[in-house]
């Protein structure tokens, strides 16, 4: 792959085959001073094949790592080629390319991580969402002093030192526990407002019973077990 930016949009991707052509042909076509990346996390349905057949940029894992797993192969591979910049980019259609520039100019003010945030400035809903993020924000501030408005945003650009990080550190999952754990560590973190768009095609996997499982595992985490979090690198 061929430089143009310092920075490498990492687009995970498991089972998008109806997806992923309008996911990497947008940003082709809108945004060709942008490097990507598709992670294809093992998929069994023909979303590698289809990636292959358009030319994509293409890391094509043999099996399935889950988004954790996934996420860091793209973060190797933006250590690897001296990126200064990396920004999860969800394959099903939801994130926009028009915040990554303004998410950019954050992380060259001096941020770390730059949150793409759906509720920032937002009023208060009862949401099953919005009460999820309002829990796991209340636990990020108590355990760190700061307040993230949007804690469970999948959209999220890491700067140069961030990347290394999650590249050569093997508990490094793209989650909020991570974010809780890097303020901890002293990372300075900042959100921008964003649009989150509806899936293109497919279903996703956070159904509700998912969704709290997900909500109860994040806030033990944050609240006990990064207590006890030690870097392996």
């Amino acid at each position: 792959m061929n430089r143009q930016n310092e920075v490498l949009v990492i687009i995970p991707a498991y089972n998008e085959e109806a997806n992923i052509r309008q996911v990497v042909g947008e940003l082709v076509r809108d945004y060709p001073e942008l490097d990507y990346v598709v992670v294809n996390d093992g998929s069994t349905d023909r979303t590698a094949e289809i990636c292959r057949e358009e030319g994509y940029n293409l890391l094509d894992l043999p099996v399935n790592l889950g988004l954790a797993g996934c996420f860091q192969t793209g973060m190797k591979y933006a250590y690897y080629e001296g990126y200064s910049c990396a920004i999860q980019f969800d394959g099903d259609g939801q994130h926009r390319p028009e915040y990554i520039h303004l998410m950019e100019g954050k992380i060259r003010e001096g941020y770390d991580i730059v949150i793409g945030s759906r509720f920032l400035n937002k009023p208060k809903d009862c949401s099953v969402r919005m009460i999820g993020s309002r829990l796991l924000e209340g636990a990020i501030r108590l355990t760190t002093g700061v307040k993230v408005a949007d804690p469970t945003s999948g959209m999220r650009m890491f700067n140069k030192k961030m990347i290394r990080e999650f590249a050569l550190n093997l508990n490094y999952g793209p989650e909020p526990d991570t974010v809780s754990y890097l303020l901890k560590q002293g990372a300075k973190v900042a959100e921008v407002p964003v649009e989150i768009a509806e899936r293109i095609g497919g279903e996703s996997y956070l159904k509700p019973t998912v969704a709290v499982r997900y909500m109860v595992r994040m806030l033990l985490s944050i609240l006990l077990i990064q207590n006890f979090r030690k870097r392996t690198a």
